[in-house]
């Protein structure tokens, strides 16, 4: 890996940076049942709905992948990007001190994702798609969106080292090092790159209506309208080590490290240092926070939950399902002026998780945590 060495995870999987979760404030919806919704039908692990998976995608030869391919293409990357927005939040709201550098880091890294997905959805939009943001959402704990990486299964848990080790490093891990031993499964790293090229070979008309702009912490989403744009949108992905052979010694150009190495320091709780023989994470000491001790979701929601804990449960899914809905619905109307209201809503997530997060699970150990139930799962 680049010249790092540490324990073997087994489950490492390139995936997630910059994702963006906007969304304005709705009125009022009935309630979400806490209790698991019956499925119309169920899905295969990791399939992403109207869309083939990304090994079937890169089968298909590069003279048929014309604006049809990256629509369904770019619709599984925004199932990726939004897949990891909801464990990257159940860790960071767990964190008991938020000015920790451990707190500070995971939320730049949550800003970064939430970035990320606005440049994946202006792509889809600019193509002539939408984004179905409420039918890509992942029901937890879940594989990958797409068939990427089997084996790396995404779960929903406050801030442990095992989590900070098979979730977050293994969603953000280098290809290069996965490549071997993962079923041969597909890397996101190619995925991305076939992207590009289908939009070089395709030169598809991009059109700005209905992409959204705004300024999001540090980076700025904007339109898309050219191939140099759609280079550089890609580039961003890239450049931050999603799915390439990044090393440590790419940086970004806030010179902070890519997300993989950011979580590996809280993992080993030391800072990554270059060292004659190779990058090792023997730096400066990274201390690792006391936590709120969050419980891993199991399968299916919680059973059986305290009428408190349901209505917290209740809550706070409904308030998850408006976001989803609102951003279908900014990238459908190209309404930049729900940005705004997007930073209060996602912002009044946290009241309830923090209540579940400070509530005990009878007879077991650990508390409850939100559970991101999906409208559709």
């Amino acid at each position: 890996m680049s010249g790092v060495r540490e324990e073997s995870s087994g489950t490492g999987a390139p995936f997630g940076r910059r994702t963006f979760m906007a969304s304005a404030v709705l009125t009022a919806a009935a309630p979400v049942s806490a209790a698991a919704p019956a499925r119309a039908a169920e899905r295969p692990e990791g399939a992403v709905p109207g869309c083939r998976s990304v090994a079937r995608l890169l089968a298909v030869p590069e003279d048929g992948r014309g604006v049809d391919w990256l629509r369904e293409g770019l619709q599984v990357a925004v199932a990726l990007e939004l897949a990891t927005i909801p464990p990257y939040l159940c860790g960071w709201w767990s964190v008991g001190d938020r000015t920790s550098h451990v707190a500070r880091l995971i939320r730049r890294i949550i800003g970064d994702e939430m970035y990320h997905m606005g440049v994946v959805c202006n792509l889809l939009v600019a193509v002539g798609g939408r984004p179905r943001i409420t039918d890509a959402a992942l029901a937890y704990p879940g594989a990958l969106p797409g068939g990427v990486r089997d084996g790396v299964n995404v779960y929903l848990s406050g801030l442990t080292r095992p989590f900070v080790h098979d979730v977050m490093m293994a969603v953000e891990a280098p290809e290069e090092p996965l490549a071997r031993g993962m079923n041969n499964s597909p890397s996101i790293g190619r995925f991305y790159d076939d992207l590009l090229g289908a939009f070089r070979s395709a030169a598809p008309e991009l059109s700005a209506r209905g992409q959204l702009s705004e300024r999001i912490g540090s980076d700025v989403l904007e339109p898309v309208t050219d191939l140099d744009g759609v280079e550089r949108a890609i580039e961003i992905i890239k450049e931050q080590g999603e799915g390439t052979t990044s090393s440590p010694e790419d940086a970004f150009g806030d010179d902070h490290p890519a997300h993989y190495y950011a979580f590996g320091e809280i993992y080993h709780g030391r800072q990554l240092r270059q060292e004659d023989d190779g990058w090792r994470f023997t730096g400066a000491p990274v201390p690792f926070p006391d936590a709120r001790p969050m419980a891993r979701v199991p399968a299916g929601g919680w059973p059986d939950p305290p009428q408190r804990v349901a209505d917290l449960l209740d809550r706070f899914d409904t308030a998850y399902a408006q976001v989803l809905s609102t951003l279908e619905a900014a990238w459908a109307d190209g309404d930049a002026r729900t940005l705004g209201s997007a930073v209060r809503t996602m912002r009044g997530l946290e009241g309830p998780a923090l209540e579940l997060m400070e509530t005990g699970i009878p007879g077991a150990g650990g508390n409850y945590g939100p559970q991101f139930r999906p409208p559709h799962g």
